[in-house]
């Protein structure tokens, strides 16, 4: 027999993913590397851009809640758009519904879906996983959600996997293995920042990992 549940109804907290997927956090500083060594420069032109950005997030931010759909407005699909994730051999995908099939000892097969914000793929592989959450939750309160939709990555030759969940405001980095079902987290990078952007080391990274991928 099988059981389809929701993710988010399934998952709902860091421990469940654990569980069910077999899923190990590493602080292991060399496992993810890719978030702080070997970063790009930006010009003064992007630099503006994201400077435009962050005036602009702390603007909306400035009336109370900003809602799912605003956040994508105004702050996704432009950066998106300065990291180049918009055009060939990119392609972004919305609302995709992803399943997943859980080994259930022997008990009836579970299959878990839901459906991803924002999908990044190349080539029909993912490679950038972005989940916008309501303004004022904590990225990390995403975190369980997105390494289920991580883990349905049907091409499992393509043994290294990144992930970005953003609140609009709050950006954090996953680098998963799923050959090992382990991952790292980098920083959380803020635009509660009053003396940096920090939307300069989140293009950086993006861009450093970007660089690995197409080659």
């Amino acid at each position: 027999m099988v059981k389809t549940v929701g993710i988010t109804k399934a998952i709902t907290n860091l421990n469940e993913a654990h569980a069910k997927f077999k899923l190990s956090q590493t602080l292991k500083s060399e496992f993810f590397t890719e978030w702080f060594e070997d970063l790009p420069e930006l010009t003064d032109s992007e630099k503006a851009s994201l400077n435009r950005l962050k005036s602009r997030y702390l603007y909306y931010a400035a009336d109370g809640s900003i809602t799912e759909g605003t956040v994508n407005i105004i702050m996704l699909s432009t950066l998106l758009e300065l990291m180049g994730l918009c055009d060939p051999p990119f392609k972004i995908q919305s609302e995709q519904l992803v399943k997943i099939e859980i080994e259930n000892s022997g008990e009836e097969e579970l299959i878990l879906e839901g459906f991803i914000d924002t999908l990044v793929v190349q080539n029909r592989l993912w490679v950038v996983l972005i989940e916008s959450k309501r303004y004022g939750l904590s990225v990390m309160q995403a975190l369980p959600q997105t390494l289920a939709y991580m883990m349905a990555n049907p091409n499992l030759e393509m043994r290294l996997i990144f992930g970005m969940i953003t609140t609009g405001e709050d950006y954090i980095f996953i680098k998963l293995n799923q050959q090992t079902h382990s991952y790292a987290l980098s920083n959380k990078f803020t635009l509660s920042n009053p003396r940096e952007n920090e939307l300069y080391d989140v293009m950086q990274v993006m861009k450093r990992i970007v660089s690995l991928i197409v080659r």
